[in-house]
C-alpha cells in the first residue's frame, strides 16, 4: 500500500525525469552551434520563406513538366498555375489534348491502362513535391521545436538540415544566402508511399526583378520506378497586371 511519502517521492521522480528529458531536447536543438544562433538563423529563413510565399500568391506562371522513364523522354506537358483562395496552386493544362492510342483494341486498353497508371503515380509526385517546394515556415518550426534541426555555415550561406521535415525518414537541405536573405536551393530525400520506393528532388531557386524568390526548376528522381521529372516554372506574371 502506497504511504503519501511514497507518492510525493514518485512524482518528485516523474517530474525530474520530465525535466531531464526537456533539458536533453534543449540541447539537441542546439545542434552542437549554440542554440541562440540556430534560433536566430531559423527566424530569417522562415521569415524569407513567409515572406516569399505572400508575394507569390501575387502572380500567375507556366509550369512545364518533362517526364524521362527508363531513359526515355516523354512530350513535356504545360500548365498555367497560380494560388487559389485556399492556398494551394491551382493547375490548368495548356496545349491540345493528348492523342488517342493508335492499334487494335487490346493494344489501346494496355496502352491506356499504363497512362492512367503514370497519372496516377505522377499526381502522387506532384503531391510529394507540394509537401517540400515551397519550404513551410510551420513545418520548418515543428522540426525545430522537435530537435530535428542543425546548422552549417558554408563560406557566405548556411545548410540548414532538417529530418522528419514532411514524413518520418526524410531529409530536406535548405541553403540560405544570408546576405541576400534568400533561400537559394533545396535538396531532399525522401520516398513515394513506401520508404523503399526512394525519391531525390534538387531545386534551384531564381528571382523575380521584384525580388521574388521562386522554384526555377526541380528534378525529381524516383529510383526505384526509374524516372526522372523535371518541373521548369517560368512566365511569371503579375496578377491584374500590375
Amino acid at each position: 500500500m502506497s504511504t503519501p511519502h511514497n507518492t510525493y517521492k514518485r512524482k518528485l521522480l516523474i517530474a525530474a525525469a520530465v525535466l531531464a528529458a526537456t533539458v536533453s531536447a534543449i540541447a539537441q536543438i542546439g545542434g552542437g552551434t549554440g542554440g541562440g544562433e540556430l534560433q536566430q538563423k531559423m527566424a530569417a529563413v522562415k521569415q524569407s520563406a513567409a515572406e516569399n510565399q505572400q508575394k507569390l500568391h501575387n502572380y500567375q506562371w507556366t509550369e512545364t513538366t518533362q517526364l524521362t522513364l527508363k531513359g526515355e523522354p516523354k512530350p513535356p506537358t504545360q500548365s498555367m498555375c497560380q494560388y487559389g483562395p485556399d492556398g494551394k496552386v491551382q493547375k490548368t493544362e495548356m496545349g491540345p489534348p493528348p492523342e488517342p492510342p493508335s492499334g487494335g483494341r487490346m493494344k489501346q486498353r494496355v496502352i491506356k491502362k499504363k497512362k492512367e497508371e503514370m497519372k496516377d503515380y505522377m499526381g502522387g509526385v506532384k503531391s510529394l513535391l507540394a509537401m517540400y517546394v515551397p519550404p513551410d515556415p510551420q513545418r520548418m518550426q515543428q522540426a525545430f521545436q522537435a530537435g530535428k534541426v542543425s546548422l552549417n555555415p558554408v563560406g557566405g550561406t548556411m545548410n540548414l538540415v532538417f529530418k522528419d521535415y514532411a514524413q518520418p525518414g526524410d531529409q530536406m537541405t535548405l541553403t540560405f544566402d544570408s546576405a541576400a536573405k534568400k533561400i537559394s536551393s533545396v535538396n531532399v530525400n525522401t520516398y513515394m508511399d513506401d520508404p523503399k520506393d526512394t525519391v531525390t528532388l534538387a531545386v534551384q531557386m531564381a528571382s523575380l526583378p521584384d525580388g521574388t524568390n521562386y522554384a526555377q526548376q526541380t528534378v525529381l528522381d524516383a529510383t526505384a520506378k526509374k524516372l526522372q521529372v523535371t518541373t521548369t516554372n517560368s512566365n511569371y506574371q503579375q496578377l491584374g497586371g500590375h
